[in-house]
C-alpha cells in the first residue's frame, strides 16, 4: 500500500476545519474543506472518511457510502471506518453487505463498546432480536453507562413483553441522565407502568432548559401528561398534551386539505366495478386489517396471532412498497392509474405482494397485515388479492382521535398533532370505509372495538369465522401469547386481559371541545 499523500499546509488546515465542524454537529460546514483536501490529495483516506461521515450526517447514506467504501478499501482492518460503513450500507439498503463490515469491526475491535452497539442497533432494525440483545449487553458489559445501547435494549424488551426489564433499564438510564428525553419517553410509552409526582417534577425541570431541542421537548410534554394524568391532574396534563402536540405541528406541517383530496380522488378511483379476478383465491392466506392508529388494531392482530395457523407481521410495508413502484413505473401517483389497470397487472401486483410477505408465513399458514394506510387500500386489495380476508376495525371517534393525540407516533402519522386536523383525518376514514362496505358488501368484516372488549368470546368467535379460520380457545386470551409486538405503544397493553374500561375521553371533555365540532355525526 502506497504511503499516505503529504499534505499542503493549506489542505492540513482544511483536514482540521472539518474535524472540528464535525465534532460540532455542522456537517454542512465540513463538506466544503474536505472537497478542498479531496482535490488535492483525491486518495486521502482520512479525508474520504470524513467526507463519508458529513455525507451520512446529512442524509445522504450513497454518497457516505461510497466515500466510505474508498476509505475501507485503504485501511480494510480498521474497525471504526467499517462500523461506520456498515451503517451508511444499512441505511442505503445495502443490509446484507452492511452486516459484513458491521461484524467484521466487532471482531477487530471487541473491546470497543460503540461497535457491538452499532451491531446491535442494525439487528434490532431487522428484526433479528436475540443477535441484537447479545450485542448491546456485550456493549453495556464494556461501557455500563451507554445511554443509547441501554434505552435500545430496553425498547426491545418492550417489544418482546418483558415490561418489568423495560422498566429496569429505563430507571437506570434516568439515574445516570435524569434529562434523557428518549428514556422518559419509553418509560411512558409503555402506559401501563405508572408515573409519580416525583416523575412529573423531575420532568418539569428538564422542560425548563430552553436549550432543549424541538425533538426533546416533544418527547418529554408526551411523558409529562402521562405522569399528570396518573396524578389525576387532568387539567395540567391536557395542557402539557397540548404545549407538547404544538410543538410536534411546527416539526411537522400537515396539509389537511390534500389528505382530504386524496381520500375522495381513491372513492372515485375505485366506483367503477373490478375486473373479474384472473384467481378468485389469490391471497387467501393473507388477513388485512384496515382501521386508523390506536383503534384496537393491534389488540386484533395479537388475537389472530395467537392462532397457531397464524402469524402476526405487525405494520409492515409491502403493500406501499407494491404500490409506490407501480406508480413509479406507470409515473403517475395512486389511484390515478387505477382505471388503466388491467386485470393482468392486478394479478401481477398481487403476486408480488404474496412474494415479498412470504416469510411471514414460512412456519404458519396465514400472515396478518397491519399496515397504516390499509384502511385507503381496500380496493387495491379487492383488485390485486380478492381472497384476501379484510377486517376493518374502528373505534367511537372521540377516543381514537384523542388516543391519537396523546400518542407519540415515531414517524409517518402527521395528521395527530392538531384537534381539527385530527378530526378531518377521521372523517375521511369513516367516509371511505363506508364506502368500501357499500362497494364490497360481506367481504369486509365490520369490527366495533368497544363490542370486542365488551362481548369478546362472540366477536372473536364471529371474526375466526369471517377468517375461516377454526375457532381455537387461545385467542380468548391473546395476553398468554408470547409474540414480538413491533408497536411499541401497543406493547404492554396487549399482555393484559381483555378489558372493557379503556374509555380515556371523560375527563377531558371539555378540552376536546374543538374536535367533537369538526367531527362528523
Amino acid at each position: 500500500m502506497p504511503p499516505p499523500p503529504t499534505l499542503s499546509p493549506a489542505a492540513q488546515t482544511w483536514l482540521g476545519e472539518a474535524a472540528k465542524a464535525l465534532s460540532q454537529g455542522q456537517p454542512d460546514l465540513a463538506k466544503q474543506p474536505l472537497k478542498r483536501v479531496l482535490t488535492e490529495a483525491p486518495g486521502l483516506a482520512n479525508a474520504q472518511f470524513l467526507y463519508g461521515i458529513a455525507c451520512q450526517m446529512l442524509g445522504d447514506s450513497n454518497t457516505a457510502a461510497e466515500y466510505m467504501r474508498k476509505a475501507a478499501k485503504q485501511r480494510p482492518d480498521d474497525p471504526n471506518i467499517l462500523t461506520n460503513l456498515g451503517g451508511a450500507l444499512y441505511d442505503s439498503g445495502a443490509t446484507e453487505e452492511a452486516f459484513v463490515h458491521l461484524r467484521r469491526a466487532t471482531k477487530l475491535a471487541p473491546a470497543q463498546p460503540s461497535i457491538w452497539f452499532n451491531l446491535g442497533k442494525a439487528l434490532k432494525l431487522e428484526w433479528q432480536l436475540d443477535e441484537a440483545t447479545d450485542a448491546l449487553k456485550r456493549a453495556l458489559t464494556l461501557d455500563e453507562r451507554h445511554i443509547t445501547a441501554r434505552i435500545t435494549l430496553a425498547d426491545i424488551f418492550t417489544i418482546r413483553g418483558n415490561i418489568r426489564d423495560a422498566v429496569t433499564e429505563y430507571r437506570k438510564v434516568l439515574a445516570l441522565q435524569p434529562n434523557e428525553a428518549l428514556a422518559w419517553h419509553g418509560l411512558a410509552n409503555l402506559k401501563t407502568e405508572p408515573l409519580s409526582m416525583a416523575d412529573a417534577q423531575q420532568i418539569r425541570q428538564v422542560l425548563e432548559n430552553r436549550q432543549l431541542s424541538p425533538d426533546s421537548r416533544a418527547l418529554l410534554g408526551f411523558s409529562l401528561y402521562k405522569a399528570l394524568e396518573d396524578q389525576r391532574d387532568y387539567a395540567g396534563a391536557f395542557e402539557a398534551l397540548r404545549n407538547a402536540n404544538a410543538v410536534k405541528r411546527q416539526i411537522d406541517p400537515w396539509n389537511a386539505a390534500a389528505a382530504r383530496e386524496h381520500a375522495n380522488a381513491i372513492a372515485a378511483a375505485f366506483d367503477m366495478p373490478l375486473p373479474a379476478p384472473v384467481d378468485p383465491a389469490l391471497g387467501h392466506e393473507v388477513i388485512f386489517i384496515a382501521s386508523l392508529p390506536r383503534s384496537g388494531s393491534t389488540l386484533v392482530e395479537h388475537i389472530l396471532a395467537s392462532h397457531p395457523l397464524v402469524e402476526g407481521a405487525n405494520e409492515i410495508n409491502d403493500l406501499s412498497n407494491v404500490l409506490d413502484e407501480e406508480s413509479s413505473r406507470r409515473g403517475k401517483n395512486f389511484p390515478h392509474w387505477v382505471s388503466d389497470a388491467t386485470v393482468e397487472d392486478w394479478a401481477r401486483l398481487g403476486k408480488s405482494y404474496l412474494d415479498r410477505t412470504a416469510r411471514w408465513r414460512a412456519k404458519r399458514t396465514y400472515s396478518t397485515d397491519k399496515g397504516l394506510q390499509n384502511w385507503q387500500w381496500v380496493g387495491a386489495i379487492r383488485a390485486m388479492l380478492p381472497g384476501a380476508k379484510i377486517i376493518d376495525c374502528h373505534r367511537d371517534p372521540v377516543e381514537t382521535c384523542f388516543a391519537c393525540y396523546r400518542q407519540l407516533f415515531s414517524e409517518g402519522t402527521l395528521f395527530s398533532y392538531d384537534l381539527q386536523d385530527l378530526a378531518g383525518y377521521y372523517n375521511d376514514y369513516r367516509r371511505l370505509s363506508d364506502f368500501w362496505q357499500a362497494k364490497h358488501p360481506g367481504k369486509v368484516f365490520d369490527l366495533a372495538y368497544e363490542k370486542l372488549v365488551q362481548e369478546p368470546e362472540t366477536q372473536i368467535r364471529q371474526l375466526l369465522a369471517f377468517c375461516q379460520l377454526p375457532f381455537d380457545a387461545a385467542c380468548l386470551s391473546p395476553h398468554q401469547t408470547q409474540r414480538d409486538v413491533h408497536s411499541t405503544a401497543s406493547a404492554a397493553q396487549v399482555r393484559q386481559p381483555i378489558r372493557g374500561d379503556t374509555a380515556r375521553s371523560t375527563h377531558y371533555r371539555d378540552f376536546l371541545a374543538p374536535l367533537i365540532q369538526y367531527l362528523d355525526h
